[in-house]
């Protein structure tokens, strides 16, 4: 396994106004969690966030909106960022995350300069529907389908520790390889008092064994983050995830929960002797 480690930041261009029913999300209008939420930010704001994403070691920048999915006002918003973005910022991986998308939506994103599009299957096709209702899991799926036959890069992955049985984890993890993402990242439930889903079922060991099978079944030359709940697992054991097979991760804040310090995530991948990559071209 390299020695580099990609880095990954998040910016939620658009929060907490979903009105969906997922378990596992705090964005969702209906479990009235304690967020900010806010409507389009202002294009300039999300332009010097990714400039400093970028002086941080950021390659992957990810342009999150709450809600199901794309709508024109929604691909016009996304596409103008984008542009804007790559007029003033060289060489970052540009990644739209704006839910189920078909496949007009994901080609005009493509021309105005976003990169790569993150979708998550977020658990197995048989559990889905105990962590959402309003939405079939088949919809995930075809979205990322759609992702891959516009040729854009497709990131995919999901959450693990949301109750689910450990046969529910081996078939999204074949489900995810089966669409050949370029980059996957593996999240662990991040509890929260306002969320259906009030506790974690997943220890450090398991997490470890999912790292290991994701690299297994997705290969070496892939992308494999280790993102929410990095925190909550393997603060101060990161080696562990590295050692897994896992070769990029979030810096910074999620979208609605607070992340690690990147000043300490610096000096952690320092100690541990690894680089951060400064290429795309390390995937």
């Amino acid at each position: 396994m390299s020695k580099q480690i990609f880095l990954c930041a998040i910016n939620n261009i658009l929060s907490g106004t979903c009105a969906e029913d997922c378990k596992f999300c705090t964005q969702s209008v209906r479990y009235h969690a304690n967020i900010e939420r806010y409507n389009y930010k202002k294009i300039e704001q999300i332009v010097a966030e990714a400039k400093l994403a970028q002086a941080h070691g950021a390659l992957g920048y990810c342009l999150v909106t709450a809600g199901k999915g794309l709508d024109d006002k929604k691909v016009d918003f996304v596409a103008r960022t984008a542009q804007a973005i790559k007029k003033e910022v060289e060489g970052l991986n540009l990644i739209a995350c704006n839910g189920t998308a078909n496949k007009e939506q994901l080609r005009y994103l493509k021309q105005h300069g976003i990169d790569s599009y993150n979708h998550n299957l977020e658990t197995s096709e048989r559990y889905y529907p105990e962590i959402c209702q309003t939405h079939a899991w088949s919809e995930r799926y075809e979205t990322c389908q759609n992702v891959k036959s516009v040729g854009l890069s497709l990131c995919s992955g999901g959450i693990f520790g949301m109750g689910e049985l450990a046969q529910d984890r081996e078939d999204l993890l074949q489900a995810i390889a089966s669409l050949s993402p370029e980059s996957t990242p593996l999240n662990f439930y991040h509890p929260n008092p306002a969320l259906p889903i009030k506790t974690r079922n997943i220890e450090l060991d398991e997490a470890i064994k999912i790292i290991e099978k994701a690299r297994k079944l997705l290969g070496e030359e892939r992308l494999l983050m280790v993102a929410g709940g990095r925190e909550l697992l393997f603060n101060g054991k990161e080696n562990l995830m590295f050692n897994a097979g896992a070769n990029a991760m979030v810096i910074g804040n999620y979208l609605t929960t607070e992340g690690i310090a990147i000043h300490s995530d610096k000096s952690m991948l320092n100690t541990l002797g690894y680089e951060v990559a400064t290429s795309c071209d390390t995937q």
